[in-house]
């Protein structure tokens, strides 16, 4: 009876031992397969870096090859901004009352060209008939991420359309106002500034 109680004790250990084995040979292939994985993604990453590194290589060695003076005479340069005459508030809901200040600004290259170019702008509405402390109305700032997504590109018109609520900040509008538009350059950090009197129509 001895000897057949420890023949089972035996089996049972082999079994056990052949599980964990089994176990064992199911990690080790899950592992196997993770580190292949990450191997592909990473030499995806390198190669891509090579080619990164190739098209910087190439674009260094055509500016290396220009004189200096002519690096940045290639670059559309922002030379002054406008303020269109379409710039006024609007009745954008049509209920009477003219709530929506539309600015229109258009850079300009040493061309005279119309140019899409980075950078903040900050816009003031003022009602200079009104005494000192009263007569700014309103006042906004955008930045790049949102500026470069208010361009308008169109066959008869091409500026940036930025869109201000003034529905608080005016009652009545039977006056002249000044429209304030200050453009900060972001590539050559100049600021350019540009006014305009806008008319009831």
């Amino acid at each position: 009876m001895r000897t057949v109680t420890i023949i089972v004790a035996g089996c049972l250990l082999a079994i056990a031992a052949g599980c964990d084995n089994a176990g064992s040979r199911a990690a080790t292939a899950k592992e196997i397969k993770t580190l292949r994985q990450e191997k592909t993604q990473l030499t995806r990453q390198i190669e891509q870096s090579k080619s990164e590194t190739e098209q910087l290589k190439e674009h260094l060695q055509f500016l290396s090859g220009l004189p200096p003076e002519a690096k940045l005479e290639y670059i559309d340069h922002l030379q002054r901004i406008k303020i269109t005459g379409y710039t006024n508030l609007y009745d954008k809901d049509k209920d009477g009352r003219k709530e929506k200040l539309i600015v229109y600004v258009q850079p300009i290259d040493h061309d005279g060209d119309i140019i899409k170019t980075a950078g903040a702008v900050d816009v003031q509405l003022w009602d200079l008939n009104k005494k000192q402390g009263q007569a700014l109305l309103g006042q906004w700032h955008v930045e790049t991420n949102e500026l470069k997504k208010l361009w308008l590109a169109r066959f008869l018109t091409t500026n940036y359309k930025l869109t201000f609520d003034v529905a608080d900040k005016i009652d009545e509008y039977e006056e002249p106002l000044t429209v304030k538009v200050t453009f900060t350059d972001y590539l050559t950090g100049k600021v350019f500034k540009e006014q305009k009197v806008i008319k009831p129509r």
